[in-house]
Order: C-alpha cells, then sequence, then structure tokens
C-alpha cells in the first residue's frame, strides 16, 4: 500500500485539441502520471484498458464520441471501478449553463472553465486523485480475505465483473476456475483449526505462485477457491491447476505427525463459450462442473480440449498432463455403457428382480409408452444421467427444461 501512495497518480485528460492536450500534461506532468485520449471512443478504450486512472478531465466538444456520451458510458459501466471515476469536465465559452446544468444531472463531477490556471487544474487533480486513492484503499481492505490476503468472494466477484465486461468487449477469452477441498468441514472438525488454516494457506501460496499479474485469485468459501484468468486457454490452465492439485496431493498437512490426506477439486470454465453471462451465472456454471468432477473422480474438468485425468501421489517434479475432453456425445455413450451404480430401495414386490439399468433401453421403452417399466428403475436412472445434465450450461439447461415441459 506504500509503494501505491509514493506513486504518481495517474490522469486521463481527453479533448480533441492537441493543443489542450499539450497544455495539461505540462501543467500536470510534474506531480502526475498523465495520459491522453483525442476523444471519447479513444478514452472509453483505455479505461477499459487501464485500470489504474484516478481522475478523468474530459473536453464537452469531441468528435465521434463527445463528453455527454462518455460520462454517460462512465456512470453506467458493469465496472465498478469505472463507473465512480471523478469525471471533471471542462467547459469553454461555448458551454452555456445548461450544458453544465446536463453534464452535472449525468454525474458530472466537478468543473473546470477554459482558460484554466495551472493552479486550477492542479487543484483539482489533488484533490480528487487523493480522494480516489483513499477509496480505493478502503475498498481493497474490505475485499481481501484476512487469513490468505486472496480476493474475498466479493472482491472476487468485482474483480471477475469487470475481467468478463473487458473479455466481452474486446473479443478475447477468459477462463474462470473453481478449486474445493473436498469436505472441507469435516476435515476442519477432525483435524483442527490450526491445521485447516495451514492447509488454506498452503492452497493460497500454491495459487499465487502460479497467477499471473493481471489474473485474480479469490478465497470465495472456507474450503474454496476461485481464479480469473484473462486470456487463459482451458488446456493450459486444467494443466496449470493439475500441477497444483498434484503438490497438494504430494505435500499433505499434518495432524499429530501424521499426514492428512487431501482432495482437491477442480474445474475450469471458459465464460463466453456458452454467450455472455454474468459472473453469478459464470459461477454458478463453473460450480456445476466442480460438481461433476467430484462426482466423476476427473481432477479437473475443462471444456473444451482438457479433462485430466486424476492425479495419484507424485514425485513431486513430475508434470500431470492433460487429457483429451469428451465431446457430449461421447460423454452420453460413456455415461450410457457405464456400469449401474446399485439401484436406490424402490417399493417392489418382495422377490421380484429389478433388471439392471440401461439408459438406452429406459428411453426405448419410454418412446414407446411403456413408462410403468421404468418408474422402479427412475432413482437409479437419475442417478447415471445427473453428471451429463450438469455440463449443460445455463442456457442450455433451461432448452431442456424447456422442451420437457412440451
Amino acid at each position: 500500500m506504500g509503494g501505491e501512495s509514493a506513486a504518481k497518480a495517474r490522469i486521463l485528460v481527453v479533448d480533441d485539441s492537441k493543443l489542450m492536450r499539450k497544455a495539461a500534461m505540462k501543467m500536470l506532468g510534474d506531480e502526475f502520471d498523465v495520459i491522453t485520449a483525442d476523444d471519447g471512443v479513444d478514452a472509453w478504450d483505455q479505461l477499459g484498458r487501464d485500470s489504474g486512472i484516478q481522475v478523468v478531465f474530459t473536453d464537452l466538444n469531441m468528435p465521434r464520441m463527445d463528453g455527454y456520451e462518455l460520462l454517460r458510458q462512465v456512470r453506467t459501466a458493469s465496472d465498478a471501478g469505472v463507473a465512480g471515476l471523478p469525471v471533471i469536465v471542462v467547459t469553454g465559452a461555448e458551454n452555456d449553463e445548461a450544458a453544465r446544468m446536463k453534464a452535472l444531472d449525468m454525474g458530472a463531477t466537478d468543473f473546470i472553465t477554459k482558460p484554466f490556471t495551472t493552479s486550477d487544474l492542479v487543484a483539482r487533480a489533488r484533490a480528487h486523485s487523493t480522494y480516489q486513492r483513499v477509496t480505493r484503499q478502503l475498498q481493497s481492505q474490505v475485499q481481501v480475505d484476512a487469513l490468505t490476503g486472496l480476493a474475498n468472494k466479493a472482491g472476487f466477484m468485482d474483480r471477475l465483473r469487470q475481467d468478463i465486461a473487458y473479455a466481452s468487449r474486446h473479443q478475447q477469452p477468459l477462463c474462470l476456475v473453481r478449486l474445493e477441498v473436498e469436505d472441507f468441514h469435516r476435515f476442519f472438525l477432525h483435524n483442527g483449526r490450526e491445521v485447516a488454516e495451514g492447509l488454506v494457506l498452503q492452497i493460497a501460496r500454491l495459487l499465487r505462485g502460479r497467477i499471473r499479474k493481471e489474473d485474480t485469485g479469490g478465497r470465495v468459501a472456507l474450503g474454496s477457491f476461485a481464479l480469473s484468468l484473462p486470456g487463459g486457454q482451458p488446456e493450459g490452465v486444467a494443466a496449470m491447476v493439475a500441477k497444483i492439485q498434484a503438490e497438494v496431493t504430494a505435500n499433505p498437512p499434518l495432524h499429530e505427525g501424521q499426514p492428512v490426506a487431501v482432495t482437491l477439486h477442480a474445474a475450469v470454465l471458459s465464460p463466453l463459450t456458452d454467450g455472455v453471462l454474468t459472473p453469478e451465472e459464470a459461477m454458478d456454471a463453473c460450480q456445476a462442473r466442480l460438481d461433476v468432477a467430484r462426482e466423476s473422480g476427473a481432477a479437473v474438468l475443462a471444456p473444451p480440449a482438457a479433462v485430466v485425468a486424476p492425479v495419484a501421489a507424485p514425485a513431486p517434479a513430475a508434470d500431470v498432463a492433460p487429457q483429451p475432453v469428451p465431446t457430449q456425445e461421447q460423454a452420453a455413450e460413456a455415461v450410457a455403457a457405464a456400469p449401474a451404480p446399485a439401484p436406490a430401495p424402490v417399493a417392489a414386490p418382495a422377490g421380484a428382480p429389478v433388471a439392471p439399468v440401461s439408459v438406452d433401453a429406459a428411453l426405448e421403452a419410454l418412446r414407446a409408452g411403456r413408462g410403468s417399466e421404468v418408474a422402479p428403475q427412475l432413482p437409479a436412472l437419475v442417478v447415471r444421467i445427473l453428471p451429463l445434465l450438469r455440463l449443460l450450461g445455463p442456457r442450455q439447461r433451461a432448452q431442456l427444461i424447456e422442451l420437457l415441459q412440451k
């Protein structure tokens, strides 16, 4: 935090006049990190790419996108950090009182009138950049998990919202990862707080050591973690996560001097592959994949290029290679051909045998109108097809429900 305070505040100056941009840079350059844009389109693009901007000075009359539209874009941005930026409107002789009131009603923070002096410009830049810096510091404290130093759930969701908006706007890939310690509540109760927190810290250190500066790691529940990885490719991300799982498996926590086995489940989702998802929808969809990974025994479930096989405890230096992910058709065939689990108890005449469950046979019976034959097998059938259903995205599930209702 001290490094952030010592760094120059970044100011964005938006004006179609090259002379005005140069003047602003000369007046502010000694004290601030000044970047410029020649119209609202350029400014909006820079705001999407540069999260370090703390204050915006903008002219009103500009080509392509004027100051009013830029102000509207900022105030309605899905990124809370952009939406809350101080925007100081630079007005000239051509802007009457009605124009200023319009800008104020649209959310302008302050005004400065041309021609302005260096002291006028610096005073406003100082006041608003200081306020913005303090606000960001307070937000960062509220959005950080106290134990691990990773983002907490609120902080992670806020960052994921920004990453999804940027990836959608620039049509760039984005990977979401969820990791979960199996039955963490039981682990905590059986091994105590100190051992449980040691495991959480171990996983947090591994995550922090693997992700890049532009990535975000969060602890979203007691034993659950999430990663937002802009530009990440599912196969590479899956391999990286598998290595983390292997390290946790190879170096289990100790309780009373004895190693305690830990299973870390994981799933990878590319939020833009199924249309633009909200952060909440993306987290839910990734959680569904995590549930499938847990039930199927896959170490990492990732679309569409890699499902990593379960990782046995390896030598510390061993790399874990991802395996090809099945298509939905292959998954359906695998579910149909899988050995049937023990059928759940059903009401049936004493001594009456229950035929082995076959998804194909059950569907054929239903198609032929022989539903009564399938009824005793329904509990086991549901167990068989549940992992496949959970692979569907939110839209696919909605379409399936609509189809079934018809």
